[in-house]
């Protein structure tokens, strides 16, 4: 297979990931009108549970692309093939392992968590989802390993259209049962969305598998040992990252209780926190998630070769992809936050503050995600696992104390969310320059997209204001705006040449 540079191989994986979370919206404004903000607050109960298993069970097709990575680019094909097999045999029976114990163990856990118990046929459903996950996840790796995003990119598409269509088809099915059973079908698409995704891509590996040669060799237990080395502290660390949203779900709910807050009422804002602002903060992230996703065998592979002058380039390139993803995005979200949520929910803006506030984790989020990336990427797999739990613990307290209080409520939560990811970035970047002593141009990665940035949302506030000043329509200006916000980036990136022709086609990746 043909590799991608970092960034064509960023923008693709990312296009797609974008995509597919525009499927998610619009799978949101259908469930979001039959189950309202209460039956959301029943579904996302569960989900940082099942999202938690996910991110453990990425851990291994992380370390399982870069493995295939370092061995692709010593022509290894058996050991290429042996990654595969072995990830496979580790994967699969932790999924259906994890898929039994939530089944079997589900009243248990939403009683010690303390979760509405309306949340339990949602929780039931969701179970199912992490034997395909497992597959899933597994053959993303090999094609990432291989350093080509596109089949990647083809089943999270995939894997939205089955989400999209098989939950909002039984959410309604099941909607004359009431909002806890719509709920659990709303969940269904989940799962369903996990076995479209898995048949897509086990079908493409087996054609892309019959141009390779056959080639024998003994390495089935080095590289099992290999795998798990490095799968177990990159899973930690990918857990560490979402027990944030988890503990949201455990501590949000109770302590709102505490504040005041009936029981529908908690729900309510829960489900506006994560099932409207967080699902429309996930857009630009996605973009993130593919970067990191891209970076993992494109740094390990010049770590691997000792390659410093490619491996300075590679670093600051993902420094300022990173910044040129959150600084925008922040700055969108921050001043259109209520016009935006007007779009996405049809007219409802309810929670719009709360998006507003948590757009301000978004450049945090990302950098985070990219340096603990670059760390592992080099061998550094514990010391981001350290930083995220110290990040965790400072989201925990700050979480515990001021949800509880009326006057911050939810807002609580992101607030103890901003301070925990600023702490964990701030430890990643000083570990990153520490371990690879390389230059970094604050003037390429963050002025130049922080002024861009301004300008372009500068441009994009004005154009909203005088465009529904004319048709008093919040659709039409809030997507021209950012229509033509998209442009005024793009133009200014190309004129302070934050890019390059050869950034973009990756010519430099072969020094």
């Amino acid at each position: 297979m043909k590799k991608q540079s970092l960034i064509k191989g960023t923008m693709i994986l990312g296009l797609a990931t974008i995509f597919a979370r525009f499927l998610g919206l619009f799978f949101r404004i259908p469930i979001q009108q039959l189950i309202g903000d209460e039956g959301m607050g029943y579904y996302q109960m569960s989900y940082p549970l099942y999202m938690t298993f996910v991110a453990i069970a990425s851990g291994v097709p992380i370390a399982m692309s870069k493995l295939i990575s370092e061995f692709n680019a010593k022509q290894d094909v058996h050991a290429v093939r042996s990654v595969l097999s072995q990830t496979l045999k580790i994967m699969i029976p932790l999924g259906f392992v994890a898929s039994f114990l939530m089944l079997y163990f589900g009243k248990q856990i939403i009683d010690v968590l303390k979760w509405d118990v309306s949340s339990y046929n949602s929780f039931m459903v969701i179970s199912l989802g992490p034997i395909f996950v497992c597959i899933m996840c597994t053959f993303k790796g090999y094609f990432q390993g291989m350093q080509n995003m596109n089949s990647t990119a083809v089943s999270q598409v995939l894997e939205q259209f089955g989400r999209v269509i098989f939950g909002v088809l039984f959410a309604y099915l099941l909607l004359p049962k009431g909002i806890a059973y719509a709920a659990a079908g709303a969940a269904f698409g989940t799962v369903a969305g996990g076995i479209v995704g898995s048949i897509y891509l086990v079908i493409k590996y087996f054609k892309v598998e019959k141009g390779v040669p056959k080639v024998k060799g003994k390495k089935e237990r080095r590289i099992t040992g290999m795998i798990l080395d490095a799968a177990l502290p990159i899973s930690v660390g990918a857990a560490v990252g979402t027990i944030m949203s988890l503990i949201d779900s455990i501590i949000v709910p109770q302590r709102l209780l505490t504040a005041g807050f009936t029981s529908a009422e908690s729900a309510t804002l829960y489900g506006q926190f994560t099932g409207k602002a967080m699902t429309i903060q996930n857009v630009p992230l996605a973009l993130s998630m593919a970067l990191c996703a891209s970076l993992v065998p494109i740094i390990s592979e010049v770590y691997a070769l000792h390659n410093r002058s490619e491996l300075e380039r590679r670093v600051n390139m993902v420094f300022k992809l990173s910044f040129v993803i959150g600084i925008p995005s922040f700055l969108g979200l921050f001043f259109l936050a209520r016009p935006v949520m007007g779009l996405v929910f049809m007219g409802d803006i309810g929670g719009h503050e709360i998006l507003k506030l948590l757009s301000i984790t978004l450049p945090l989020i990302i950098i985070t995600q990219t340096t603990t990336s670059v760390l592992q990427s080099c061998g550094k797999y514990m010391t981001p696992v350290y930083y995220l739990g110290v990040g965790c613990i400072f989201k925990v307290v700050i979480t515990y104390f001021l949800v509880a209080n009326p006057q911050f409520n939810i807002f609580g939560a992101i607030i103890g969310s901003i301070v925990g990811y600023a702490v964990t970035a701030m430890l990643n970047i000083i570990e990153v320059k520490k371990l690879l002593r390389v230059k970094i141009s604050l003037n390429e990665i963050i002025i130049k997209p922080l002024f861009i940035s301004l300008i372009m949302i500068i441009a994009v506030v004005f154009i909203y204001n005088n465009v529904y000043n004319y048709t008093m329509s919040n659709g039409i200006s809030c997507i021209l705006a950012v229509f033509v916000g998209v442009i005024i980036f793009g133009i200014l990136a190309i004129l302070f040449r934050v890019f390059t022709i050869e950034d973009v086609m990756g010519k430099l990746n072969r020094n």
